[in-house]
């Protein structure tokens, strides 16, 4: 047993940030990660941290442009936090020494992105998670903060009351990777979950093998609804053989797309007449697929993408590392011909519902980054939001976890309140999740002292692992594959109902065949086969509740596209879905959206670039 004020799960961006805010505050830390924290997939992000530092702009313009990226689906309370104190956190990392790029004059460099009304993002070359990753690792380091990495974390130690409004989270139940132990990590005062993306349920992604979407599902299970999980943002620019991202930054500085007749399509074809290749990811990435369904692409797959006319040295200052992942993985040089692209998987829009402080409905349960649904990012993200969502939202939920005073917000309380049940047949029945829910004491009374929750969810998941270690049955690869096919090939960026229909079939199929799985690798320790058995049920939860949510959602906004419905319909669909556990059978439900903030009432309007 190891016991702490805060548990930190995951060292990514936000994990790091809400470790600092939380130490700072005076409280005994850990993080617990399967990964390094310097493995974190953070490192990943090429692109910039989006922050209002010039005189000429404002964190009002830069909250308008995020909620108009949002598709007017965003909380107004979170997304003017976001850019309220973006500035400061950018900031703060320049005091700790991230090496941002800089202007002659010594300023901070800030470069144009898609659908920013201003050139606000910030960078350090196209390596600027890289850079932040290892910054703030370094103040962990500098403050003591404890990390256990290599622990895989399998559950959440949480009470058992009917109405998740009124459990607790004690802590989490964690496999160390290296000895092959489980172990309980009691949380005084509470858990952070900051576990990143869920990438994997696709099989052409930028994110890593990873980013199986843990925190979500693991949440899920214990009681906190997902919300929005249908917003899946697909990233324009990503190589076509590996999905390895390429940096908007290269369209920031003015990097042209090229169809297969040389045409700059996004305005020659009228995607978008004014912001051309800087629309928002949404509106690129359907573009580019419209002129690859309509014969226009090249190898009936992929658009060029071209940064030639750039000149070398700008490029060699600051895009080099572009420069050596088009050549590695597509054999094509940069700075004498076109590099292939087309859209990937990115980033998860949707998450763990929470509030702006990083509360869930759980007493004693936040969530942070990419996992969480705060919601900042509405039905769309735009580039350059990610990065100062993990460092804004990672410190406020450390420092409230810690017990700082942060002001008032409202906290997620389930279904109380305004909400409305789906009014929706699904036509298929879904599958049960089966067997992980918040942690009962022998006899199934329910457990409510933290010695108690944190050794009956201990016991659970020793049994767990040894019978996954034990039995014959089905391998994880095969159920994986099946779920990632479907989803890629069904609920992408164009998305149909019955293909959506036919992949909630395809989902049941995979989830029965997961009751027979088993793990062939007996040994206790780097068991990677045992890892990856457990992320795949992670990943079968959520791709059901991301299909459910696309499926229900009967109209286009930001990143979701249905073919039946074509148009915005705000009259009946500025809300927020969310999907619950409901004793292992997803309920679908809404709630609506928050457009009213301090600053102003965002009124929704017809969204052009």
């Amino acid at each position: 047993m190891h016991e702490h004020d805060v548990i930190v799960v995951g060292a990514g961006g936000a994990g790091l940030r809400a470790a600092i805010a939380a130490q700072e505050a005076g409280a005994d830390v850990a993080i617990v990660s399967k990964l390094h924290p310097v493995r974190s997939h953070t490192g990943a992000a090429e692109g910039g941290i989006n922050a209002a530092l010039r005189d000429a702009d404002s964190w009002q313009d830069h909250a308008y442009d995020t909620m108009k990226g949002s598709d007017y689906l965003g909380d107004a309370p979170a997304v003017e936090a976001l850019c309220q104190e973006s500035p400061e956190e950018v900031i703060q990392l320049e005091h700790w020494g991230m090496p941002f790029s800089r202007e002659e004059d010594g300023r901070v460099s800030q470069r144009p992105f898609g659908g920013l009304s201003f050139p606000r993002t910030t960078y350090a070359g196209a390596e600027t998670g890289h850079q932040m990753l290892h910054t703030m690792y370094e103040q962990v380091v500098k403050r003591g903060v404890t990390v256990y990495d290599e622990w895989h974390v399998m559950d959440l130690a949480v009470t058992d009351e009917p109405d998740p409004a009124d459990r607790t989270c004690h802590g989490v139940v964690a496999y160390d990777i290296q000895s092959g132990e489980v172990s309980g990590f009691r949380a005084d005062d509470g858990v952070i979950l900051a576990t990143g993306g869920m990438g994997q349920v696709f099989d052409h992604t930028t994110n890593a093998v990873a980013n199986t979407g843990d925190g979500v599902a693991m949440a899920y299970r214990a009681g906190v609804p997902m919300e929005d999980m249908e917003f899946i943002q697909f990233h324009p620019t990503t190589l076509p053989s590996t999905g390895v991202l390429i940096s908007e930054g290269v369209r920031g500085e003015g990097g042209i797309l090229y169809n297969s007749e040389g045409e700059r399509f996004m305005f020659e074809h009228g995607y978008a007449n004014n912001d051309g290749e800087l629309a928002s990811r949404d509106v690129v990435s359907r573009a580019e697929l419209t002129e690859v369904n309509e014969g226009r692409g090249i190898e009936d797959e992929y658009v060029h993408l071209d940064m030639r006319h750039l000149g070398e040295e700008r490029i060699l200052d600051r895009l080099e590392n572009i420069l050596h992942l088009a050549e590695d993985f597509e054999g094509a040089d940069g700075l004498t011909e076109p590099m292939p692209v087309k859209p990937g998987q990115h980033y998860a829009m949707g998450g763990i519902e929470t509030n702006e402080h990083g509360e869930t409905v759980i007493d004693g349960l936040y969530a942070a980054g990419e996992c969480a649904c705060a919601s900042v990012h509405g039905a769309n993200r735009l580039g350059g939001n990610a990065l100062p969502e993990l460092i804004v939202f990672g410190k406020r939920a450390g420092r409230h976890a810690a017990g700082e005073d942060m002001g008032e917000a409202e906290i997620p309380t389930g279904k109380e309140g305004e909400w409305e049940p789906a009014d929706y047949e699904f036509g298929v029945e879904v599958g049960e999740t089966g067997g992980q829910g918040p942690a009962a004491a022998d006899g199934g009374a329910v457990a409510t002292d933290a010695d108690s929750v944190l050794g009956a969810a201990v016991d659970r998941a020793k049994d767990r692992v040894d019978a996954l270690l034990s039995r014959r049955g089905r391998n994880h690869a095969e159920i994986r594959s099946q779920v990632q096919e479907t989803m890629t090939a069904n609920v992408n960026v164009f998305r149909e109902e019955g293909r959506l229909e036919e992949t909630l079939d395809d989902l049941r199929e995979a989830r029965e065949a997961y009751e027979d799985v088993a793990v062939s690798d007996p040994s206790r320790t780097f068991n990677t086969d045992l890892i990856h058995t457990m992320e795949t049920r992670n990943i079968l939860d959520i791709a059901e509740a991301l299909t459910m949510g696309a499926l229900a959602r009967e109209e286009f906004r930001g990143a979701h596209w249905r073919k039946e419905h074509q148009e915005r319909k705000d009259e009946n669909w500025l809300k927020h879905t969310l999907v619950s556990w409901n004793d292992g059978e997803p309920e679908l439900w809404y709630k609506p959206a928050i457009l009213e903030g301090e600053n102003k009432t965002y009124e929704p309007k017809s969204r052009s670039y």
